[in-house]
């Protein structure tokens, strides 16, 4: 019997891709980890939980805001010239919020080094980059997408716990100190993989505005910010029901039910030969995700939730994979990164608006309020992704006609 050939284990036959993949595992930690530490450090401490919250909103806007800035100067520059001094400003900045923190500094600092903490670079849009550039028009690279995905939900549903368990059992700082050493460890051993870093483009090729400005991008970070928002609500709502329901405990449940459903249809997904083409398969991905959050409103108990959220998350991580494999295929190589970068600043914009959102809609609506946030997200990127689906075809097309042009003339010619 001919044995089937594992697609995950030959991803790793490239020399230095394990390497790269494991430390950037390690790097990108602390973006989950670093947001719900500094809640919960500044609630202990402090003693407010709107402080908290807001010190939490400014790292994670100035993030949002400064993180595809940095991974544009990393496509011009390169990763090596550029993560090392961007995460030294984001580790100094939060040891100085730490400090602040513990010794009881004016408020206002705390803003101040959450803004400039900011500086944390995109990790998980850096390994992408260099999936892309081992595997680019490969069918490896969809398989490398999708395991990437499926991490990235490890790091959402590991990150966040931990981070608020060192809190609570240590000493306030332990989650946010953790991070910083992540950061700083992590990007250094990242770096330090020089084979496999992405080569720098021409800076003629680079020039150019940003990659947002270009419409079917914006489309793709909407749908991926609405997704996010799905995530956010589920989160904070499962909580809220769990507590309802008399079994506060079993919100771990429900939220490792979303996370399993997503991260085993991500796996399975990226065993697929891919025939249909990555437009449809948004829509139809979208549509998915929008039909699966209607249960949510019908509910009764912890164990129906745990069913619903699992059906839901089936559908969240083949479409996230779907959006970087369209994002990779529409921009230039030379900004591949920032690409990258603005998709997953979507979605962790979206995840924050959820849980804020759907919280407010939880005081004061209960919980099916805060389901409610959820339904109307899905319907939302169903709808992006409807209006966008003529002019991603267009450039799918057009992406494809310019490789192609690219192939031919770089082919050696036949005498």
């Amino acid at each position: 019997m001919a044995t089937v050939a594992n697609p995950y284990r030959e991803l790793f036959s490239a020399p230095g891709s394990l390497a790269f993949s494991i430390t950037g595992f390690i790097a990108r930690m602390p973006i989950s980890m670093t947001g719900i530490g500094i809640i919960a450090m500044l609630s202990q401490m402090r003693g407010d939980y709107g402080l908290a919250g807001a010190v939490s909103a400014a790292f994670t806007l100035s993030m949002a805001l400064i993180g595809p800035q940095v991974s544009r100067v990393v496509d011009r520059r390169g990763q090596g010239r550029v993560l090392l001094p961007a995460t030294g400003i984001s580790v100094a900045s939060l040891g100085a919020l730490l400090l602040c923190a513990h010794y009881d500094a004016p408020v206002w600092t705390l803003f101040v080094f959450a803004v400039l903490a900011g500086f944390m670079p995109s990790m998980a849009a850096m390994v992408r980059a260099r999936w892309s550039e081992l595997y680019s028009d490969s069918p490896k690279l969809h398989t490398a997408f999708s395991l990437e995905s499926v991490i990235d939900e490890l790091t959402f549903v590991v990150g966040p716990a931990l981070s608020v368990a060192l809190c609570t059992a240590l000493f306030p700082e332990a989650g946010p100190l953790l991070a910083v050493i992540f950061l700083a460890v992590g990007v250094l051993l990242f770096v330090a993989q020089r084979k496999t870093e992405p080569a720098v483009r021409p800076p003629s090729e680079a020039a150019g505005g940003s990659v947002i400005s270009n419409g079917a991008i914006l489309g793709l970070v909407l749908t991926l910010t609405a997704g996010g928002v799905i995530v956010g609500a589920v989160d904070v709502v499962s909580v809220a029901f769990a507590e309802d329901q008399g079994s506060p405990a079993a919100a771990g449940i429900v939220i490792s039910a979303y996370a399993l459903g997503s991260g085993a249809a991500g796996l399975l997904f990226g065993m697929l030969k891919l025939t249909i083409p990555l437009p449809r398969l948004l829509l139809m991905g979208t549509a998915g995700t929008a039909l699966t959050t209607l249960p949510l409103l019908i509910v009764g108990n912890i164990a129906t939730l745990s069913v619903a959220v699992f059906v839901a998350g089936v559908f969240f991580a083949p479409t996230m994979i779907v959006i970087m494999g369209l994002v990779e295929k529409i921009v230039p190589g030379s900004k591949i990164t920032e690409g990258m970068t603005w998709a997953i600043t979507g979605l962790s914009i979206g995840v924050a608006m959820g849980a804020a959102v759907s919280g407010e809609a939880v005081d004061r609506f209960g919980p099916d309020g805060g389901f409610t946030v959820a339904v109307i997200a899905g319907a939302f990127a169903l709808l992006v992704a409807a209006l966008g689906y003529r002019l991603l075809t267009t450039r799918v097309r057009e992406a494809e006609r310019a490789g192609e042009q690219e192939r031919t003339a770089a082919a050696p010619s036949q005498v």
